[in-house]
């Protein structure tokens, strides 16, 4: 939405809660709501949704409402206004259990052929609504882009282990190694993909820090990680050091 604004577009913004930049109060599951915001609308950045922190606070029936039946309410509702591109932000935490290989097997190299294996209702949920936005690009012809983005968020880690182990930022640091990306890289990622959208059609894209490894390094990152590190980042232990 800053980003938006400084660049002179008109932008409806809506949220649960009002903010500098909630332009309308409302929900995705409020289909009358959306119906009045899409009026006019050119593109839509689809960001809304119940993510894997709320696992341990909704139901698996709001996770439906919100993230497959909310999706659903945008795209029938673009469509019937015209819109030109649909961009849905989605998540890497699709791929599930894909990301953690048998025991003895080396570290998995991510890309957009992986194949997702939920494991929480979130991840089955934002997958749902993924393939949602392939139904409508095929059968309505809405360009759909779909962006797997790794974390960007500002919270502290849900996992506790990892919060009592290390600290805040010490786990940030670490994840772009692995799991994390720039907010600004999410927002062109966004840009993009609300511009090339009509010509691309429908395509899936991870969005994530560019990694320090290659994939012959696999074996040794699921054996020892810290010297892969070394190798690819040799001053990474001083730098470390120096910060604490």
């Amino acid at each position: 939405m800053r980003t938006l604004r400084d660049s002179n577009h008109e932008v409806v913004g809506l949220d649960l809660l009002d903010s500098p930049f909630t332009t309308d109060v409302g929900s995705i599951t409020d289909r009358s709501c959306i119906r009045r915001c899409m009026s006019g609308v050119q593109t839509v950045l689809h960001a809304a949704t119940l993510h894997k922190p709320h696992v341990l606070t909704h139901s698996r029936s709001d996770f439906v409402q919100v993230n497959i039946t909310g999706t659903l309410n945008l795209l029938e509702e673009a469509v019937t206004a015209g819109v030109d591109s649909f961009v849905f932000t989605s998540t890497t935490s699709v791929f599930g259990d894909a990301l953690v290989p048998p025991a003895g097997a080396p570290a998995v190299w991510l890309t957009e052929e992986v194949t997702p294996i939920a494991k929480n209702i979130y991840g089955v949920t934002k997958a749902a609504a993924e393939d949602l936005c392939r139904l409508f690009h095929r059968n309505e012809g809405l360009a759909c882009i779909v962006l797997r983005t790794s974390r960007f968020f500002p919270e502290e880690d849900d996992n506790r282990e990892m919060r009592e182990t290390y600290s805040n930022d010490n786990l940030k640091a670490n994840e772009y190694l692995y799991r994390r990306v720039e907010i600004e890289d999410v927002v062109s990622a966004h840009l993009l993909a609300s511009r090339l959208a009509p010509t691309v059609g429908f395509r899936q894209y991870v969005i994530s820090a560019t990694s320090p490894f290659l994939p012959d390094d696999l074996p040794d990152l699921r054996a020892n990680a810290s010297l892969v590190v070394r190798r690819r980042v040799p001053d990474y232990e001083v730098e470390y050091n120096r910060r604490g």
